[in-house]
Order: C-alpha cells, then sequence, then structure tokens
C-alpha cells in the first residue's frame, strides 16, 4: 500500500492538506502530512528532509508529494531514503548546487508577475516573512476559492524563515525514484506556469500533468488532484 508523504510550502502546514488526505485514503492509500519548522530561522531545506524521512514509515512504497517550496525538500528525503515516487505540485524544482533565491536574482520569470512584490507579504526584522490579510492570500495563492476558505487558510499560515530559499542544493544528481511527475495549475498566482513547464522538461526530462485554477489545488479541487494523485502511481 502506497504512503504519500504530503509535504507543505512556504508558510503553511500539515493543515493544509486536510481534505486531500480522505480522498487518498478512500482510494487505498497510507498518508503522512508533515509539519515542517519554517518559522525557525535556522532550518534549512536539509533540516526540512530530516523532519519528513522521521515522520514516514519506514518502506520503499512512499510517494513524495512537494508542494510549492516543499520541492526543495522532498530530493533531499529521497537521497536519505528509498522513494517510489517525486511529485512537486506547483514546485519549485531546484537546480543542483544553487540556492533558489540564486535561482529567482538570475531568472525572476520563475515567479509569476507581481508575487515577489506584492504589497500583502510583510517582512520581520528577523527575516521571515508572513501575509498581512486574507485579501491577499486570495489573490496570490487561492482566487478561486471561497471567501470562508481564503480566511480559514489565511489563519492557519505561519511566518516563512528564508534558510531554505538562501540554501544551496546539496545535490549532483536526481536521487533514484522509479517516477518524476510536475503538476502545475494553469492560472498560478504565485509560481509561473511558463517556467514550471520549461523547468521540468530541462531539468526532470518530462511534461507536466496541469489542473485548472491556482496555486492551492488541495483547497479549491482536492478530488482533481487526488485523482490525478492516484492515477500517477498506477
Amino acid at each position: 500500500m502506497p504512503t504519500f508523504g504530503l509535504v507543505h510550502g512556504a508558510w503553511h502546514g500539515a493543515w493544509c492538506w486536510e481534505r486531500l488526505v480522505p480522498i487518498l485514503e478512500a482510494k487505498g492509500h497510507q498518508t503522512v502530512a508533515v509539519d515542517l519548522p519554517c518559522e525557525d530561522p535556522t532550518a534549512d531545506a536539509t533540516r526540512y528532509a530530516e523532519v519528513v524521512d522521521a515522520s514516514l514509515p519506514w518502506t520503499d512504497d512512499v510517494v513524495l508529494v512537494g508542494h510549492s517550496l516543499g520541492g526543495l525538500t522532498i530530493p533531499l528525503v529521497a537521497a536519505r531514503r528509498p522513494v517510489r515516487a517525486l511529485v512537486f505540485l506547483c514546485g519549485a524544482i531546484p537546480e543542483f548546487r544553487r540556492s533558489l533565491s540564486d535561482q529567482v536574482a538570475a531568472d525572476p520569470a520563475i515567479y509569476a508577475p507581481g508575487y515577489a512584490t506584492h504589497p500583502g507579504r510583510v517582512a520581520h526584522p528577523d527575516g521571515s516573512s508572513a501575509w498581512a490579510d486574507p485579501a491577499s492570500v486570495r489573490e496570490v495563492f487561492a482566487h478561486d476559492c471561497t471567501p470562508e476558505d481564503v480566511a480559514w487558510a489565511w489563519s492557519r499560515l505561519r511566518r516563512q524563515a528564508r534558510a531554505p530559499r538562501n540554501e544551496r542544493c546539496p545535490l549532483d544528481a536526481w536521487p533514484k525514484v522509479g517516477r518524476l511527475a510536475s503538476i502545475i495549475a494553469r492560472e498560478d498566482h504565485a509560481l509561473s506556469p511558463a517556467w514550471s513547464r520549461r523547468a521540468a522538461r530541462e531539468r526532470l526530462g518530462i511534461e507536466t500533468l496541469e489542473l485548472p485554477g491556482s496555486h492551492s489545488p488541495f483547497l479549491a479541487r482536492p478530488e482533481a488532484l487526488g485523482s490525478l494523485l492516484d492515477e500517477i502511481i498506477r
């Protein structure tokens, strides 16, 4: 029985998978949704990978799903243990030996227009960031969600430290896994869909699988996402 290791992105937590988990479990899969130490200024993607690894059962039938910034973490988990598949969900696909910050400096088109300079993102003195209000979260992450769902999500968002973005990816090659997959959202207002398609081809050697809507398919269309994840491993 496959175990889906669900790795959230920046500012989020294990809570963001609450609608997807019962859908995957109804299809016969086990799930582990991990809370990453995103507020910790010293915790980089390598530390995140340690947390994910320690949370998962020791089996080679693990499917890692990394949402957004979680895409930096899932390959590092696969370098530590057997993994059946890596799925980048609206995910940052790392470039070996470079940090995400360096990549964005060289290619700002990684992000969707307006994301990097959005006025709703609040910088804190410790270098972490957060989101000011539900309206900003709706614009950037969840424009296809109800106002109630957006308010619920915003109330659970946390501060996100810089360390994962500043860490140089320690890998020189992709870990050996059964399958690589990239799922993108066609109207993503955070990570550029055009960049995601290009990165999937150039870095993973695959074409993207696509869903309509925003950066938050686990919130906006969990049934469709669950069906697509199930298809990937079948």
